[in-house]
């Protein structure tokens, strides 16, 4: 199933109109087209299957400790369709010398954050997309970000963060492994 920007056009009109708004004035009358392309980008990972990218697989005498910190993250929750945004970091240990491009760590956090999200289903999906297509020994995934459900409605906690991670592999089965990624990963 794809994109229908007239469906999502219509729908954001009628928002506007059900806000009280007249979605016809001058600096209104594009806004619908403008949020469905909008819409139309941010949610590109429903029409993908991120883990394709983790098919670029090297061989390379290196069984240790890979992190990628600091993967910008910008995703929408579920619940208010407004945005969660922050950072992922992303650990692995390769696993017969079986490596990917570090770059397609990050395209795999940024094509699952590209849908209507939360980002516990968002960690976990993440950990298990690279744990499937490379089989490390494991996988750790931390994330950090702050929700704009809770910044600018409901309890309205400016700066509040929201801290997931997903273990897997040796990273659950072996509290040193665990606490040396996490170490690196809080390391400036």
């Amino acid at each position: 199933m794809g994109f229908d920007l007239n469906k999502i056009e219509q729908a954001v009109y009628m928002i506007l109109e059900g806000i009280g708004e007249d979605p016809e004035r001058e600096g209104l009358r594009d806004t619908p087209k403008r949020v469905a392309r909008m819409y139309a980008e941010v949610f590109a990972g429903l029409n993908e299957d991120p883990s394709e990218h983790l098919k670029v697989q090297f061989s390379e005498d290196h069984e240790e400790m890979v992190i990628v910190k600091d993967i910008p993250v910008y995703s929408m929750c579920e619940h208010h369709l407004v945005p969660f945004y922050g950072k992922a970091h992303v650990a692995y240990i390769p696993r017969k010398g079986k490596v990917t491009g570090l770059s397609k760590l990050a395209r795999v956090v940024e094509g699952f954050a590209k849908r209507p999200q939360l980002q516990e289903r968002l960690t976990s999906q993440v950990a298990d997309s690279i744990m499937d297509m490379l089989d490390p020994r494991g996988v750790l995934v931390v994330i950090e970000a702050e929700h704009m459900c809770m910044t600018m409605r409901g309890v309205k906690k400016p700066g509040s963060r929201t801290i997931t991670s997903a273990v897997r592999g040796i990273f659950k089965t072996s509290q040193v492994t665990r606490s040396e990624a996490f170490s690196l990963i809080q390391h400036q």
